[in-house]
């Protein structure tokens, strides 16, 4: 692609930060423009080392904002999106179906309105959507989700989502809007906001709190580490055929119990303690509603089409993790707090 500048929502979250680092750094041609909301889950803190870099540019914005989107395409000449905004929490999306809808649904429609809009010509364009297997729905004990199969979401957080997916190859296929989607397990790595599992636990470990398992904690997902998503998300960019579907998964199935434990197991020797004394804090809950039994990514179209594969084994993945966690204890306790969101968003309110 001749792709020279970028519009990459959501890329100061967990994921989009990841992102936004790696296109950065490696593509120092292209104008990088990281657009978010600086919701609870956005932290700037995330993008400290790359903040001063001549081909970054932050907006503070909606992706509901059709006239901020407007101005944006127009002043950066937005030539390509890497869309990333969304909520994303299951238990969040529980209580509050609603907010869901509106960012998930209507602000992917809102975003790909706009590059009709200022996309005359789609030659050299591309419109990526970054979606979660969550879509599928639950497996059994066997199989694997593929590309082709039939989209089955149980929560209203998967069900906004399939809902976008839908509506970006309704768009390719009525507007001949060029978009590519990917679909992809779950993510741990760095700079997590801690409502999700692994620096939830970390957390709580560390200051001795329960450790909340759902039902009997037999549920399995298959966990992609974040960097491996980043440089799958540059492949697919690059290399990644208009109209086409590519799941990413990491080949690492877990029971979360048995995640849980591990996790437990390198706590106790990271930080000194008895074998098996962080396995005390773990506690069983009631099952969240509509908790879906497993995930599992078959991601061979993937491997064969275009080359890539997880570079990490989940054992040095979990370790790298729980060291990140354990060394920038400044970070998590500031996230926790609300301290970095409300500095960034009163530096960014007026503009």
């Amino acid at each position: 692609m001749s792709t020279k500048s970028i519009l990459i929502t959501g890329g100061a979250g967990f994921i989009g930060s990841h992102v936004v680092r790696l296109f950065v750094n490696k593509y120092s041609d292209y104008q990088i423009v990281n657009y978010d909301k600086l919701t609870y889950a956005g932290n700037l803190e995330n993008l400290v080392d790359v903040a001063d870099k001549s081909n970054y540019t932050f907006v503070k914005g909606d992706i509901l904002d059709e006239q901020l989107l407007d101005e944006v395409f127009e002043k950066h000449e937005i030539d390509a999106v890497i869309h990333l905004a969304a909520e994303s929490h299951v238990d969040r999306s529980i209580t509050n179906p609603n907010a869901f809808i509106e960012t998930n649904v209507m602000g992917t429609a809102t975003l790909m309105n706009v590059a009709r809009k200022h996309w005359k010509d789609f030659n050299g364009k591309l419109f990526y959507h970054v979606s979660t297997d969550e879509v599928y729905g639950s497996l059994g004990k066997e199989g694997y989700f593929t590309e082709t199969t039939p989209y089955d979401p149980r929560s209203p957080y998967s069900a906004s989502k399939a809902s976008s997916d839908h509506l970006v190859r309704a768009y390719h296929h009525t507007y001949d809007l060029p978009v590519v989607i990917s679909n992809c397990s779950n993510n741990y790595g760095a700079n997590q906001f801690p409502e999700k599992l692994i620096p939830l636990f970390i957390h709580n470990i560390k200051e001795n709190k329960s450790l909340p398992v759902y039902g009997k904690g037999d549920n399995v997902r298959d966990w992609l580490w974040v960097n491996d998503h980043a440089d799958a998300i540059d492949v697919i960019f690059h290399s990644g055929k208009v109209g086409e579907t590519y799941n990413i998964g990491g080949n690492n199935e877990w029971q979360n119990i048995e995640l849980i434990k591990k996790l437990c197991e390198i706590m106790d020797e990271k930080l000194g303690r008895a074998a098996g004394s962080s396995e005390k804090l773990i506690t069983y809950v009631k099952d969240r509603q509509g908790h879906d039994k497993r995930y599992a990514i078959d991601a061979s179209k993937l491997k064969n089409d275009l080359g890539w594969e997880p570079s990490i084994d989940f054992a040095e993945g979990l370790e790298k993790t729980v060291d990140w966690y354990l060394q920038n204890e400044a970070w998590l306790k500031n996230v926790t707090s609300g301290a970095y969101q409300k500095y960034y968003q009163e530096q960014y309110q007026n503009r």
